[in-house]
């Protein structure tokens, strides 16, 4: 049994849990596959369209490849005013990678939110949902080394 049948015999082949096959599939790949999609798509008898339209309403999928580690960069006010700025500009030095990208080994994606709502801890940087409050350009680089150094798990 394929990966993607397992999937969909899990959620019992219901077009109504396409949000929670999707989180599966997510989960499993590290993102949403294209044929993947379309496999979905076909076993499932919806269309490719409505798919990929609630794919791409919900800021949780994401249709490239996606890192080993999530690293998001909080952009709120508080955060942005203590720092957040700087705080982002290190990251993407030390990963090679912008705002919205991957590194090239595939160990991160980097991104930004508005607001976690976590004000008090501003700066905060989220690996991995591992909340790291008041973060200063000087600690980026040990925070990521971290994560690197988990290469292998």
């Amino acid at each position: 049994m394929s990966k993607i049948e397992k999937i969909l015999k899990d959620h019992h082949y219901k077009r109504s849990r396409i949000i929670q096959i999707l989180q599966h599939v997510q989960a499993e790949y590290k993102y949403l596959p294209k044929d993947i999609l379309e496999s979905v798509s076909q076993k499932l008898k919806m269309p490719l369209s409505t798919i990929y339209s609630i794919a791409t309403f919900y800021a949780a999928f994401s249709l490239t490849p996606r890192g080993k580690h999530l690293c998001t960069v909080c952009m709120g006010t508080a955060c942005h005013v203590r720092g957040a700025p700087d705080v982002l500009a290190r990251i993407e030095e030390k990963l090679g990678v912008e705002t919205g990208g991957t590194t090239d080994d595939k160990q991160f994606t980097l991104e930004t939110v508005n607001c976690l709502g976590a004000c008090a801890l501003a700066p905060i940087v989220v690996i991995d949902g591992t909340y790291h409050g008041q973060t200063t350009v000087n600690k980026v680089g040990g925070l990521l080394d971290k994560y690197h150094e988990k290469k292998g798990t």
